[in-house]
């Protein structure tokens, strides 16, 4: 796909976003992982192992195309973002763990995700696209996902009071422009979203709940605290669309593949808010007890 919004918008786009994140991010972040072990660790767990299993049992179960079954794959495989931040503050999560796994998570994901598409690819063979993430397009992904995080980083670092002052405005143009992504992913493949929307919209829907309640009730299964166990189905529930859509557009180049990026990025918000009033009304049933 050759268009400008392709090579050039939409990675643009995910930096802003990325940039973003980056912002939020500090070294302590990182430091933080090594005093809660436990709860990092099973997040990850059900993030990296869990989730990528679930999605390829769906994709089975759905009978998807095989450029589809691999793009559900990929949003599998791509990692946490911002928006889990907020669910997890509306919701009472801990927030700062919310925030040390999107820093983790979107540095192992430069390293999974190429796996896990890889794999896919091989599996499902869509068409001609039996090579997939070789090592240059491995090191676009490195460059789409860490480069402006890292910026971002920077920045805060240098100029804390210039970063604060643009979190605000920097989280309403995220929103926008992830809405924009997918507004423009679903408009540029309309025709074959009319036909395959009931089909991705069932798996999305059951991929997500699935993927909230997952990470929400391994924790605490585990005996994890009730916050880090909220700020864990967040982060494992709510995945990063966009990035999803950039590497199928983008980086692929198979605009097909975008598609369950689309449809997810759409559905999640609503989930997302469901899933929280429930676990919200849950705890507040026991508490009246």
């Amino acid at each position: 796909m050759d268009s400008p919004l392709a090579v050039i918008g939409l990675p643009i786009a995910l930096g802003v976003i990325m940039f973003g994140l980056g912002l939020d991010l500090t070294p302590r972040d990182f430091a933080r992982i090594g005093r809660r072990p436990k709860a990092v660790g099973v997040a990850l767990a059900c993030q990296l192992l869990l989730l990528p299993a679930v999605c390829f049992g769906l994709v089975l179960l759905f009978r998807l195309p095989p450029v589809l079954a691999v793009g559900m794959m990929l949003l599998a495989a791509s990692p946490g973002g911002t928006t889990a931040n907020l669910y997890s503050h509306l919701f009472r999560g801990d927030v700062a763990l919310n925030i040390s796994l999107t820093a983790i998570n979107s540095v192992i994901a430069v390293l999974t995700l190429p796996v896990i598409v890889n794999l896919s690819i091989a599996w499902f063979q869509p068409g001609d696209l039996q090579v997939g993430l070789q090592l240059k397009k491995t090191i676009e992904v490195f460059m789409i996902v860490l480069a402006p995080v890292c910026l971002g980083m920077i920045v805060r670092g240098v100029r804390p009071g210039f970063a604060r002052a643009m979190d605000r405005p920097v989280r309403i143009a995220s929103i926008i422009i992830l809405t924009l992504v997918i507004a423009g992913a679903a408009v540029s493949n309309r025709d074959v979203l009319k036909t395959s929307f009931l089909s991705l919209a069932g798996i999305t829907v059951v991929f997500c709940g699935l993927s909230l309640a997952i990470g929400f009730v391994v924790p605490r299964l585990l005996q994890i605290g009730r916050e880090q166990a909220i700020a864990s189905a967040f982060e494992v529930g709510l995945h990063n669309a966009t990035l999803a859509i950039v590497i199928a557009q983008s980086v692929l180049q198979v605009p097909d593949m975008s598609l369950p990026g689309a449809v997810y990025g759409v559905l999640m918000f609503p989930l997302a808010a469901i899933f929280g009033l429930l676990i919200t009304r849950r705890r507040t049933s026991a508490a009246t007890a």
